[in-house]
């Protein structure tokens, strides 16, 4: 891929900088590093996002940080376009934002950090929230969307999640009745429900936190339209083995109302709908390092939240 890095910084008039790869997940992202600045080139996953969504994906980044809250600025490239195609694959540059990410802060801290971190967290979110439905989406402006088609329906974003490979007759049948009562209740409740444009993907790792205690948010590329109470969802799902977690989910929750109300009825629905997604996600990364047996708790945990929710 370097070479179309490098024909990328050309066209961002960056061609005497330095570049490092810093993730390889969904998106390759390299740090490019000037005397002045620095910056985060993506290229993006083939075939994940249309150009359209990934134009609107920048607008609506850009309508955050005007709103307020910290997240990257896309960065226009001398023709004044904020994307590029390069050698069949799409390519962005935004500025850097300093900061260890959230995961890394978390395992440094005691508990009581760890809660004012998810206090301040769930604030944000609702900030996040708050500007998202104040900001006028543009003409043309398209994303995914986390509804009920797009979790639960034949066709859902992250793969048919009841079809994972790794599933026994026992699991699959209690995620067909999760599925059929989850489906009927996000129908019944869907004019009740908060929705509207969701990050998606707020996990430690597209959180930053600085020297100040303040959080940047990262990652856009799942974002869409949803739920928001799937959001809080997202941010808790991944501490639910932590001794502490009951605490970090008050800190969320009293952090997030005191800006925006939000139903607490749906948690436990969300929480098992948020850990469907990951076995959905998993079934074509069962081949990777470590695919497997993330798979046997990916299907643990959601098989377990699942049941939970059918009482």
């Amino acid at each position: 891929m370097s070479a179309t890095v490098d024909k990328a910084l050309q066209l961002w008039s960056l061609s005497d900088a330095c570049y490092t790869l810093v993730a390889a997940r969904e998106n390759a992202v390299y740090k490019v590093t000037t005397p002045s600045k620095n910056y985060a080139l993506r290229l993006h996953r083939r075939d994940y996002r249309t150009d359209a969504e990934l134009a609107s994906e920048l607008q609506w980044m850009n309508a955050i940080r005007i709103g307020g809250l910290s997240v990257p600025s896309p960065i226009r490239s001398t023709s004044g376009a904020v994307m590029q195609v390069i050698d069949g694959v799409q390519v962005d540059v935004l500025d850097w934002l300093s900061g260890e990410t959230l995961d890394v802060v978390l395992e440094q801290s005691n508990p009581a950090k760890r809660a004012a971190l998810f206090h301040m967290l769930g604030q944000n979110m609702a900030r996040f929230h708050d500007i998202c439905d104040a900001w006028q989406q543009p003409d043309g402006f398209t994303r995914c969307a986390w509804d009920s088609e797009g979790l639960l329906g034949d066709a859902p974003l992250w793969d048919r999640f009841w079809e994972n490979p790794g599933l026994s007759l026992e699991d699959r049948a209690l995620l067909a009745v999760f599925r059929q009562k989850a489906r009927a209740e996000l129908t019944t409740r869907t004019n009740e429900l908060d929705h509207g444009l969701i990050h998606a993907d707020f996990v430690a790792v597209n959180v930053m936190v600085n020297e100040t205690g303040l959080q940047h948010f990262i990652d856009f590329d799942d974002g869409g339209f949803g739920y928001r109470m799937f959001e809080l969802a997202t941010a808790l799902l991944k501490h639910i083995g932590a001794p502490d977690f009951t605490d970090l989910k008050q800190a969320l929750i009293n952090g997030y109302t005191q800006i925006r109300p939000i139903d607490l009825g749906t948690f436990d629905l969300f929480m098992a709908l948020r850990a469907t997604t990951y076995v959905g996600w998993n079934i074509t990364r069962r081949g990777e390092d470590g695919g497997t047996t993330r798979n046997t708790r990916f299907i643990k945990t959601a098989t377990k939240l699942a049941a939970n929710y059918i009482g």
